[in-house]
């Protein structure tokens, strides 16, 4: 049966889209990719010779339809995504959409831009005794999020916050995380177009953050980064896991106890 395949084309670097995604846009008659976020090139390497549309200015409707006409003529369809398609990807309604044609589907996921960014900064983002949460949200904007999940409300755990789609709001943003557990010491990293030939980094703290962005004119397609895990590495304030401690005995090694 032919099916339609979500794909995410990972962060920007054309090598971070997965083995399987790879294939499946080689191998794609019909591609429906995300223009405005997604590197053309990427998809003039994988499928060269396939239809290609740019979704930017297309609407539900008009991408379902490219889709659904893929499928009918036994075409092999590919909607591709930008990162992950499960994190701001708008594809439930796209999902929707298929179940009412009666058109199957299948999900391939991709590199997301804040592990994109994280390895930009080389940085892990759960330290031992710093941060065990990573929490992926969002300012609202023209899409509004749930009460509780207000900025300001997060903010009150103190946990690793990976902020989406809120860089041209940067002076919201920090005010609303300096209403919880974050102080303006707090360290925060702004990376724009992780892993693209044209990644920007800029890094400081709530206090100074926001004057940085601007000055760097980073406006889209950044990834906001805060929390303590930053300032562990050049302060020492990390402890190492129990994983590798030789001390430590799990099921596949012996701790030695000296």
């Amino acid at each position: 049966m032919t099916i339609v395949h979500f794909i995410g084309a990972g962060p920007g670097d054309a090598e971070l889209i997965t083995v399987k995604g790879a294939r499946l846009l080689r191998e794609a008659d019909v591609i429906v990719y995300a223009g405005s976020l997604v590197d053309r090139e990427l998809v003039r390497a994988y499928a060269p010779d396939a239809e290609v549309c740019d979704s930017a200015s297309m609407t539900l409707e008009e991408t379902t339809a490219v889709l659904a006409q893929a499928v009918a003529d036994g075409k092999r369809a590919v909607r591709l995504h930008t990162g992950d398609p499960s994190i701001y990807g708008a594809i439930q309604e796209q999902m929707a959409e298929l179940d009412r044609l009666g058109i199957g589907y299948a999900v391939v996921p991709g590199v997301t831009s804040a592990f994109a960014a994280a390895a930009t900064l080389r940085q892990e983002l759960t330290l031992p005794e710093v941060s065990q949460t990573v929490i992926i949200t969002r300012l609202a904007g023209r899409t509004p999020v749930p009460e509780r999940e207000k900025l300001s409300e997060i903010a009150k755990i103190g946990a690793t916050l990976v902020i989406y789609l809120s860089v041209s709001m940067v002076e919201q943003v920090v005010a609303e995380l300096l209403q919880g557990a974050y102080t303006p010491a707090t360290p925060v990293a702004v990376v724009a177009k992780a892993s693209w030939h044209d990644e920007q980094t800029v890094e400081g703290t709530l206090a100074d953050i926001a004057g940085k962005v601007r000055e760097a004119e980073i406006g889209k397609q950044a990834i906001i980064l805060v929390g303590d895990v930053l300032k562990a590495r050049r302060e020492g304030l990390a402890s190492k896991s129990l994983l590798y401690d030789r001390s430590f005995s799990h099921e596949f090694r012996k701790g030695i106890v000296t």
